[in-house]
């Protein structure tokens, strides 16, 4: 085996991954358009701060909805805003406050010292590209390049001298690196809490053991906390206007958002002005069965403007329930999203080919609701990297109602004007490999992201014995068990002969590359992971899962090194098909018989650890091949709005302006001072 070439990977891909960017290419000729799309398309980056690479989002559909459409799609995108904030108080008691001395500072160009007020925009960048100053796929935190007393000496320039106390108050937080260095830890080490290692606020002074025999009733949206020794769920509600429901947690952000959600069901069509009248009820309640009937209702609903807001990502959660706020406003390509409505289509055939015990087969699939999109907004926890989606959560709601999924890659094909590298070979392990992934590569991450969110996460049926989620049973170990188990369902389909009878495939050359970026992605995904040994990101887990378990199970993965660099390939196509098939069976048995011990077994063996020398060596070879960025954040399409004496909407504008600080300070603008929660002002029990 010998390796080939100087240069990197495109970029944060595979499922989960990809870069949504402003340059448009239909799908309707799915395969001979994407193999002739320009690799050098034109670049949405606008900017680089240290690591981090910041691009337009574009939603060029926009201009072709009607008008009525496009005064929803303002409102949407207003309540998507009023729900912003949530998040970073969701991921650090001390999150609101930082935002609002940060901001203080980034507001008042023209007053504050020009070194030290660039040093706190870079910071406050990445601040809000992370929702807070924890890398938002580490979890690990990351260091300002100004001193307390810059920050100080820059509010005081700023006008805002009550605010330098906060400085001192918040120093720990924001200044020591050994201060809650990370904000998720799954996987502690012995004899630690998971909860306690944890500090997000999605509890407060509790531990796991606090937990064992209490009966969660707000299970998604409340945080856990001890309130005169006793636990006690705090609700993420706000209150209905009769006073019977009171307000609970992050009331004054659900209340603007209801408004703006009140004033978009003026203009839906009233199927889905019935589901915005859902989520108001739930947003004022908080109860689980306005959820319920929310999703029951939204995810049989299919507008060419959709939306998705909620406590909806669990992944910032160590346990695997509580649920983190995240909105998106979505417009549908109608001719990509025909291309995925084929393999929604086919749902069936591919369930009842899955290699998994019959006892675990849905013979009753209902065809999932499958679009590509663009986006007008994207703000709590939901990230530009995100390929696709798929929701609800709920398994009692996908097995009667079906789910709804979300790809985002129909501009897919400048995420490499993007990055801008100069080729696909530094970790290729020879021509053959690279030449296939050039040729390849788009067409094989579009289709395993589909298979992944229509085939993968609708797929499998749950034992009659388990009553609740099977999150409820797996905990930290679902959410990338669930990863793993829709990655490997799109790779088990990968070589079926469906695939060419809808067009989607060429040639089995579009499969084998979807089995080596599988295999590939153990080891160039470590340059996500700056420090330690441990991968705490779900996708991630559940990645190096497959390829470790293919690896050591079938040999059909190999690992080997080549003049100081380690190379990861394919050596045998159809014994990695075996292997998909094994961990694919085992992945849907442990899920449809909630066997926690078993998945926590199979993550910690394949899933977690990682020689930390391998991860410098990745990272080296990156840096040599140009390629210095290796996060991204999204800048949202403005949306401004014309009224008539009425207030009624009489056109809505799009505006690309590039402008992320402008943008972010807007944002802000919708709540006056303070923003903050005194709460966080608490220290950590």
């Amino acid at each position: 085996m010998k390796g080939f070439g100087t240069t990197g990977e495109s970029t944060k891909s595979a499922v989960g991954g990809g870069i949504r960017t402003s340059k448009k290419h239909g799908l309707g000729a799915f395969i001979f358009l994407i193999l002739t799309a320009s690799l050098w398309a034109e670049s949405p980056l606008i900017e680089i701060v240290d690591t981090t690479a910041f691009i337009q989002i574009g939603a060029d559909g926009f201009p072709s909805l009607s008008p009525r459409q496009q005064a929803l799609t303002y409102w949407l995108n207003h309540s998507a805003i009023a729900t912003d904030p949530i998040i970073y108080d969701q991921l650090s008691r001390f999150g609101l406050r930082q935002k609002r001395i940060l901001e203080a500072v980034v507001s008042n160009k023209a007053k504050v010292n020009p070194v030290i007020y660039g040093r706190v925009l870079d910071f406050t960048k990445l601040f809000w590209a992370n929702k807070g100053n924890h890398n938002e796929t580490t979890a690990q935190k990351f260091m300002p390049k100004f001193t307390p007393n810059e920050l100080k000496r820059a509010l005081g320039e700023a006008g805002r001298e009550d605010l330098v106390p906060e400085v001192d108050a918040l120093a720990p937080s924001l200044f020591d690196a050994e201060f809650e260095p990370t904000i998720i830890a799954r996987s502690p080490g012995s004899g630690k809490d998971i909860i306690q290692a944890s500090p997000n606020n999605l509890y407060f002074g509790v531990t796991l053991a606090d937990l064992k025999n209490f009966s969660e009733h707000y299970s998604l949206d409340s945080r856990i906390a001890k309130e005169g020794g006793k636990v006690v769920e705090q609700v993420y509600r706000a209150g209905t206007p009769d006073g019977k429901v009171p307000p609970g947690l992050y009331a004054q952000y659900l209340k603007k958002a209801n408004e703006s959600l009140e004033k978009a069901r003026q203009y839906a069509e009233p199927a889905q002005a019935r589901v915005i009248s859902d989520l108001i009820r739930y947003y004022q309640t908080g109860e689980y069965k306005d959820r319920i009937r929310f999703e029951a209702d939204w995810v049989q609903d299919n507008e060419p403007v959709d939306f998705v807001s909620g406590f909806i990502g669990m992944d910032r959660d160590v346990r695997g329930v509580k649920g983190t706020s995240q909105s998106f406003v979505a417009i549908r390509d109608q001719n990509e999203s025909n291309v995925v409505g084929m393999i929604a289509a086919n749902a069936q055939y591919f369930e009842d080919r899955a290699p998994w015990d019959a006892r675990y087969k849905r013979q009753d699939v209902t065809p999932p609701i499958a679009n590509a999109v663009e986006t007008t907004i994207e703000t709590g926890d939901f990230h530009v990297a995100t390929m696709g989606a798929s929701l609800p959560n709920e398994d009692q709601i996908r097995a009667k109602y079906g789910l709804k999924s979300f790809l985002f890659f129909d501009e897919a094909p400048g995420m490499t004007g993007a990055v801008a590298f100069a080729g696909f070979y530094e970790f290729a392990a020879t021509r053959d490999v690279a030449d296939r992934d050039r040729k390849y590569r788009t067409v094989a991450e579009r289709l395993m992201a589909i298979m992944h969110e229509v085939i993968g996460h609708g797929s499998g049926k749950l034992s009659p014995k388990l009553t609740r989620e099977p999150g409820f049973y797996l905990k930290e170990y679902f959410s990338a068990m669930e990863e793993a188990r829709a990655d490997l369902m799109a790779l088990w389909n990968a070589f079926d002969p469906k695939l060419k009878e809808l067009g989607l495939v060429s040639s089995e050359e579009v499969s084998k590359a979807m089995y080596d970026i599988a295999a590939l992605q153990m080891l160039v995904q470590l340059r996500y992971i700056p420090n330690g040994d441990t991968i705490e990101d779900n996708r991630e887990r559940a990645r190096q899962l497959i390829a470790q378990y293919i690896m050591d199970k079938t040999g059909a993965i190999a690992m080997e090194d080549h003049n100081g660099k380690t190379y990861v390939y394919v050596k045998d196509y159809g014994k990695m098909r075996e292997g998909v098939g094994m961990l694919l069976t085992e992945l849907m048995r442990i899920k449809a018989e909630g066997d926690y011990d078993a998945i926590k077994a199979l993550t910690e063996k394949y899933g977690v650890h990682f020689d930390p020398k391998l991860r410098d060596q990745v990272v080296e070879r990156f840096r040599k091949g140009g390629t210095s960025f290796i996060y991204f954040a999204g800048i949202n399409p403005d949306l401004t709005a014309q009224f008539d004496g009425a207030g009624n909407v009489t056109k809505v504008n799009i505006n690309f302006s590039h402008n992320y600080v402008k943008q972010q300070l807007s944002y802000s603008a919708m709540y006056p001072e303070p923003l903050a929660n005194a709460r966080g002002s608490e220290p950590r029990p």
